[in-house]
């Protein structure tokens, strides 16, 4: 039997260069606890636009709502507004405060020798090579998942990382913060700044940028601990 009174909802929000296909390895042991797991589909065209998606998922869900997001997603899961929301989950995530942007605490520390070098296309998008997804995004993971990843990647608009963040709900909601001590994509030192000016509960662990892939087991634990401390109050 679920440890949960009321089936409540986990919605998964997925980050740049990515789908909800990036949680695949969570979504069922987190069901199998009695959850109801939604991965949200993001846009990824302006930050306004990623806050309306979600906004519009948490609309569909029923009970109590725990969102976690990676990476950039940090920032869309800060601008939901829905009142059932009681946690929030940070995965390698960033975390802007109101009036920054994503794109002021992404280059806030020095970027690992191994980043990729980011610039829009034509077109205002910004798109990874399959090396930096090898070298950076998930250095960890296998070669053939980086291949897959490289291949159903979708980009982000320079206009997520450059609009200015909403009041973010992590002031008034409880908060959890995977840090990903082996991330070449988002300093260690910018995500525990972001993890103690939001006051959240740390998880520090030797994991690289995309711990869904490398130790899916631990994002599980992490969701679940929130889960369990603010939905069964």
């Amino acid at each position: 039997m679920s440890a949960f009174p009321e089936k409540p909802s986990i919605v998964l929000v997925h980050g740049a260069w990515a789908d909800g296909s990036c949680w695949s390895n969570v979504i069922l042991p987190l069901e199998r606890q009695g959850l109801s797991v939604i991965c949200a589909p993001i846009p990824l065209t302006s930050l306004t636009d990623d806050i309306t998606a979600l906004n519009r998922v948490l609309e569909r869900t029923r009970g109590p709502v725990v969102l976690a997001g990676h990476a950039y997603a940090g920032a869309v899961i800060a601008g939901a507004t829905n009142e059932r929301l009681k946690s929030l989950v940070y995965v390698a995530a960033l975390a802007p405060d109101e009036g920054e942007t994503v794109a002021k605490l992404f280059y806030r520390d020095e970027s690992h020798p191994e980043a990729p070098k980011l610039a829009p296309d034509p077109h205002g998008f910004i798109w990874m090579a399959e090396d930096g997804f090898r070298r950076a995004v998930a250095h960890r993971a296998s070669t053939d998942q980086t291949s897959i990843m490289a291949a159903v990647q979708r980009p982000i608009a320079l206009a997520c990382i450059q609009e200015s963040a909403p009041a973010p709900a992590w002031k008034t909601t409880s908060s959890w913060f995977l840090l990903a001590e082996e991330d070449r994509m988002i300093n260690p030192r910018t995500q525990r700044f972001m993890a103690d000016r939001m006051g959240a509960k740390v998880w520090s662990h030797h994991v690289d940028h995309t711990p869904m892939y490398t130790e899916p087991n631990l994002v599980v634990d992490v969701i679940l601990e929130a889960a369990r401390e603010t939905l069964l109050r």
